[in-house]
């Protein structure tokens, strides 16, 4: 994990991968839940025995499941000491670009795209998080993402 004292430090990161996540790996029982919260029971998501004869021979991740997984790993990949509070303003865009099999492990790599200052002493931040399968070339979804963080 990387430690950076202040937003200051971060915003001087502009351009540049500033980190990558911890690997998590996906089970069914998120799946499962995550179909639970969601609604979207889709049978490629949990119906283990039907999904084995698709198109992925097994269970696929939803793409907002993986999509999801985004505050987690900012929180594994590196901390800000001086900084109080992080919260989600929205995503620029969005891509699925390759399936999540269940049993996957996951890990984003962090680019900040841009930073901006807002309010007193806040920043708002575009971040590039490229999301990888392990032992796999293609990321399976990138997404720029929007965070505001407040010391």
């Amino acid at each position: 994990m990387r430690t950076l004292q202040t937003l200051a430090e971060l915003a001087a990161l502009v351009g540049h991968e500033v980190a990558v996540s911890d690997w998590t790996t996906i089970t069914q029982e998120q799946v499962n839940l995550f179909a639970q919260a969601t609604g979207d029971h889709q049978w490629i998501h949990v119906d283990v025995e039907r999904a084995k004869a698709g198109p992925f021979g097994g269970p696929i991740a939803h793409g907002f499941l993986t999509l999801s997984l985004i505050p987690k790993f900012f929180e594994s990949s590196f901390e800000i000491v001086q900084s109080r509070m992080g919260v989600n303003y929205g995503l620029n865009k969005v891509r699925f670009m390759a399936p999540v099999p269940v049993g996957s492990r996951l890990r984003a790599r962090m680019k900040l795209l841009q930073c901006e200052p807002i309010g007193k002493e806040g920043l708002q931040m575009v971040w590039e998080v490229a999301v990888q399968r392990e032992g796999s070339d293609k990321p399976v979804c990138v997404a720029e993402s929007i965070v505001r963080q407040y010391p």
